[in-house]
């Protein structure tokens, strides 16, 4: 049980063929880019499976609605507030941002406005648990592949290995323990909270860290 476990473990980033030597640059290898682009599509595909589930938001967007109800912001407003405070976490975390951290936001919200109106929606409700739970998992995979390629996370991927980097603990630990952190302030303020936000909660961690293991594990001696 403990080596089937071992992918909870992981603390860092792999380098793998598609890493990009440096973070910070305008002119990044090919290979690197385009991974970053097919990282982030998958990313944005496992979000619009957990929304087209029905069965509740993300971490963050239910802490986005608890903003609304006590500030009157829109949706919008509350969630580009929220990044913008994020990002300022990345100082003291130094963390670097870079093509990957703006491309985070267009590529994911592309496939949100053009995928998710052609997904099932299940009426079964077991049906629709499977695809929040599979939801998750790609957006795990899909997030393991564009942190790989080292050109600038997302602004809450920055701040999970920026936490990561500070405390070493285990990347799933650290990002399960901060979306769950972040439900509970979400709900607190008002934010809505339902099955597929919990799974998403504590099971983003582990399906990161679990795609990084095996991502790792079968690219690590690849010569290209």
């Amino acid at each position: 049980m403990a080596l089937n476990l071992r992918f909870l473990q992981v603390k860092g980033i792999p380098v793998l063929f598609w890493s990009s030597p440096k973070a910070l640059t305008i002119k990044p290898p090919f290979k690197s880019f385009v991974l970053l682009i097919i990282g982030l599509a998958i990313f944005g595909l496992g979000e619009a499976l957990l929304i087209s589930a029905g069965y509740g938001v993300s971490p963050w967007t239910v802490f986005a609605q608890g903003l609304t109800t006590v500030t009157g912001w829109s949706i919008g407003f509350a969630t580009f507030i929220t990044s913008i405070a994020v990002l300022v976490l990345w100082v003291p975390l130094r963390q670097i941002p870079g093509i990957g951290t703006i491309s985070n936001a267009i590529v994911i919200a592309l496939v949100l406005e053009y995928i998710l109106p052609h997904l099932p929606r299940f009426e079964l409700d077991a049906l629709q648990i499977a695809q929040a739970v599979f939801g998750v998992l790609v957006t795990g995979f899909g997030g393991a592949i564009y942190l790989i390629s080292n050109l600038g996370p997302g602004p809450r991927d920055g701040l999970m290995t920026g936490v990561q980097h500070l405390t070493n603990w285990p990347i799933s630990g650290v990002r399960a323990s901060i979306e769950i952190l972040v439900v509970i302030a979400g709900w607190s303020l008002g934010g809505t909270v339902g099955l597929g936000t919990v799974l998403f909660a504590i099971g983003i961690g582990p399906a990161v860290s679990a795609s990084l293991f095996t991502l790792n594990h079968f690219f690590r001696d690849t010569k290209l």
